[in-house]
This record gives structure tokens, sequence and C-alpha cells, in this order.
């Protein structure tokens, strides 16, 4: 478990992993305290860290050696994680909230407030153009091979990166976050009344989507409304993903089998961002205060580093996790 009181504090923390060598390093941008910071899972220690000139909102890896930001006053960076050094690649209108690289197309891709979706050369950093014909300002991005997932709004927008050619789905509440799933292919979202439904784009395939609320109990008589901040998929495992929600409860459900298999203790503060390692086998949880209750008391945040076996896929009454 990382603890810090120089972490800062907000909700938009940003977690990913990258297996480099025979080790795990992690990815974090703490916006409050403007700076980017790498650290090596197994030893706990800082490798780099990265001061800013803005909050960081987002941040991913380009490969082990380089990684991206994306920032509060519209500024897109690029590091490299030897030296700590940094460049601009570009910059928004308005606040830059979604960063994503894509292997794919070897492009750097960026979205925000100003309603734009911006596209460099990620070997030249040359302006590959922008989508700006974007409803609502834009709060999740992913990515999945040549499709580009867009929450903004209520909609998800998916592109095709090689024609730009889009599709909507509107899903009739405002979207947190969004993630592709890959097999069938198809997208998952979070939103901000605590459902999460899961849409499958491929028509061949006998999979449905459904939708299901996080916590269905009802409190004094009403339905409980829990943010759905975060969604991760186990990489190593098809169809198990976990949510995390602003009550502070990370929970793993099977998406085959439509049912929750494993709920973890309750952290500190409401769970901000998960990010699986690339073999499944460690989940980083982001616990902070989210800026959504008045009586949040304001407390450094909690990076921690979970061991995931097999008592996470077998049983729903299985024991707890390990810390790192």
């Amino acid at each position: 478990m990382y603890d810090s009181s120089s972490f800062g504090y907000s909700s938009k923390i940003r977690l990913n992993f990258k297996l480099v060598g025979f080790g795990y390093i992690i990815l974090i941008s703490f916006p409050s305290v403007w700076s980017l910071r790498l650290y090596d899972v197994d030893s706990s220690k800082l490798r780099m860290e990265a001061p800013g000139k803005a909050s960081l909102l987002d941040c991913c890896f380009e490969n082990e050696r380089v990684c991206l930001s994306a920032a509060s006053d519209g500024s897109i960076y690029r590091y490299d994680l030897d030296s700590g050094n940094k460049a601009s690649v570009g910059i928004h209108d308005d606040v830059a909230t979604c960063v994503e690289y894509s292997p794919t197309t070897c492009q750097i891709i960026s979205a925000g407030w100003d309603r734009k979706i911006n596209f460099w050369d990620a070997r030249s950093t040359q302006s590959h153009g922008c989508l700006n014909s974007l409803a609502s300002e834009v709060e999740s991005v992913s990515l999945s091979g040549f499709s580009l997932m867009v929450a903004a709004g209520s909609s998800v927008d998916i592109y095709d990166l090689r024609s730009f050619k889009k599709s909507v789905h509107t899903k009739g509440v405002k979207v947190k976050c969004v993630r592709p799933i890959f097999n069938p292919k198809g997208f998952i979202v979070g939103s901000v009344d605590g459902r999460v439904l899961l849409e499958y784009i491929c028509r061949s395939s006998s999979d449905e989507g459904y939708a299901f609320r996080c916590h269905p109990k009802s409190k004094d008589g009403r339905r409980h409304l829990v943010t759905v901040n975060d969604i991760a998929f186990n990489p190593s495992i098809i169809g198990s993903f976990v949510t995390g929600d602003n009550d502070g409860y990370v929970t793993l459900w099977d998406a085959r089998g439509r049912k929750r298999m494993f709920e973890m203790p309750r952290y500190p503060k409401s769970v901000v961002s998960l990010s699986y390692s690339h073999d499944g086998l460690l989940l980083a949880v982001a616990s902070s205060y989210a800026y959504q209750e008045a009586n949040e008391i304001e407390e450094p945040p909690q990076i921690f580093i979970h061991e995931m076996g097999n008592c996470y896929l077998t049983s729903p009454s299985s024991g707890a996790s390990k810390y790192k």
C-alpha cells in the first residue's frame, strides 16, 4: 500500500501498470500536486517524478520508456521515463481529460472539455487533425484495435480509426467511464446512477447486452445511487471484471455468468481508479475522496496493490486480499 500526504487530493487519479523486465511499474497522475509519478511495485520505491504546471487528469504508457499525460490547462505532454524529461505534444482549447496511445495506428489520442478529439502521429508528434462535432464534454476514452470509444454525456460514440465512421450508443444516463470488451467485441460503461451496462457490437454473437445496479438494495425506502467511477477487465480471464464506486467498494463480476463473484473490504474513501497488471495477477486500486459529498473529509489518497488469486474467482465468500 502506498500512503503519503504528499500525494495530494483528487477523484481523477489515474493508474497504469506496465511490465518492465522481470518487475512491475505503476504510473500514477496526481492532479492536486501537479505531478506524474512512476513507482517500482516490488520495492514500493519512487523511480521518477515529473512536476507539471497544471493538474494532471490522465496518463498512459506509450511503451516501457515513454508515457503521456493530459492536464487541466489543456496540455498534452510526453515523458521520457529514464530521464524524467518531458516535451509538449499539443494543447486543447479547454481542460484535457483523457489521453490514450494507439499501438494499432501509432497515434496519440486526447479529448477534453472543448468537445474535441485530437490525433497526433506518435513518431513525429505532428497533428493528424481533430474531431470537433461532439455534443458534450468528454468524460472517458478507451481503445480496442481500430475502435475508439468516447463517453460524452449520456452516450458512447464509437469511431473507426481507419475511416472515422461513427456509431452512437445512447444510454439515457450520464456515463462516467467506458471500457472495451474483447471477447465477444463490445463495451461496458459505468454510470453516475450506479448502473453498469454491457453492450456487444458483434451482431452475429449469441451474447446479448444487459444492465445491472452494483448496489440494488435501497436505503430508507429509496434506491441508493452510487457512481461507478471505474471498471477494469482482468486480461487473463475472459469475462472477469471489477467495478469501483463512490461508496469505496471494489466488486468482482462474472460477465458471462451475470453474477457478483466477490466484494472486497470497503476502502477508506471512494474508489476512483482501477488497473490490472498485464497478467491479471495484480490489481491496483486508488482510494480518494470524490468531491461529491458535502461531509467528505479531505485526506491523502491511498494506492493499494492486491495480489489476485483463485479465491477471487471461485467463491463470493472467499478470504480477503493481500496488500503489497
